[in-house]
């Protein structure tokens, strides 16, 4: 089947557009224009450049008029914050004058080092900022979301953490010179490494993707990559976690999940679990709270599998969390096969 040429130029997107542009020069040409763009911009570029399809000649005519016109009209100006950086630096200011102009003029929508950690997952650069200097940490920490940071402080080993905060105490404004090398670090040591970090190993996430699904869909899926890829079944099955895995863990930890969950929806859980799972959790309330969550869910009469499997799923995340943070231990793999054999 012929891919639909594109010829309507007025469809284009701006970022469609420098596709083209960049996509009808020469490959040194390009390579010298990416040299100028930042990572997130060759990225965007980059993956709308993969996806163009065929491009009418008609479309690259007309940008290559649009884009000459656009250049030597002399009512016509390419404004940017480069270009404006650039102007104000050969303007006799000092580069601390610069530096603020041109942070005020981003904002917080600027694409900055610290916007950019904020979107980086706290395990990871908590994995990071503890092989660094406390000093180091206390800055950082200082610059990102206050949210973000305590998310990475609770990560932290507790006598570092201690430490940065310590740090962060008594750190007044940071010099100049002190934040741009800790900038310099992030960039030489961290965010050029981050694509490597935060690959994922597949099994993981098909291990993940499958605890969401609907028991009956996971189990047609697993039932068939058990025939046609054994190996990679069984390691998938090591990694999930499910509502029956309860049962491997400990009375403290049965407790803290029933301490952090929605009691509504733990009636409905149980009512589809094994005996000896209900009883793992009725042994670990009080009395009265196990007799009246046992009236609760005779009162239910039937119930719809869907609800009970959402339910059931509500309380393994819970549970997922909750190891986390470190307030439970879940037991996985063989493991787990030993325990219930």
């Amino acid at each position: 089947m012929n891919m639909r040429v594109r010829d309507d130029y007025r469809t284009l997107t701006g970022p469609e557009k420098a596709a083209v542009f960049l996509l009808s020069l020469s490959e040194a040409h390009t390579a010298q224009l990416f040299e100028m763009m930042d990572d997130e911009e060759i990225l965007e570029l980059s993956q709308i450049m993969s996806s163009l399809g065929k491009i009418g000649p008609s479309i690259v005519e007309h940008l290559f008029v649009d884009f000459s016109e656009q250049m030597s009209s002399t009512n016509t100006l390419v404004g940017s914050q480069d270009s404006t950086e650039r102007m104000l630096s050969k303007s006799g200011l000092s580069q601390e004058k610069i530096d603020n102009i041109m942070e005020e003029i981003r904002g917080p929508a600027g694409r900055t080092m610290w916007e950019k950690l904020g979107n980086v997952n706290e395990e990871i650069l908590a994995s990071f900022l503890q092989k660094e200097y406390p000093q180091t940490v206390a800055v950082v920490l200082s610059k990102i979301n206050s949210d973000h940071a305590a998310r990475v402080l609770a990560i932290l080993p507790d006598g570092f953490a201690l430490e940065v905060i310590n740090r962060m105490l008594k750190m007044e404004t940071v010099q100049k010179d002190i934040l741009e090398e800790v900038e310099k670090t992030l960039r030489k040591e961290f965010m050029t490494n981050l694509s490597r970090t935060q690959r994922r190993d597949s099994h993981e996430l098909m291990a993940e993707i499958f605890n969401n699904m609907e028991r009956a869909v996971e189990s047609r899926f697993m039932e068939d990559l058990e025939k046609g890829a054994p190996e990679a079944a069984e390691r998938i099955r090591s990694l999930m976690f499910t509502f029956d895995d309860l049962s491997t863990l400990d009375a403290a930890s049965i407790q803290t999940v029933i301490r952090a969950i929605d009691k509504e929806k733990l009636p409905l859980a149980l009512k589809g679990a094994s005996d000896s799972l209900q009883e793992l959790f009725f042994s670990n309330m009080s009395e009265r709270a196990a007799k009246i969550m046992k009236e609760d869910m005779a009162a239910m009469g039937p119930v719809r599998l869907k609800d009970v499997e959402e339910s059931q799923q509500y309380i393994v995340t819970v549970t997922k969390d909750l190891e986390g943070r470190g307030e439970v231990v879940i037991s996985t793999g063989a493991q787990e096969e030993e325990m219930v054999g």
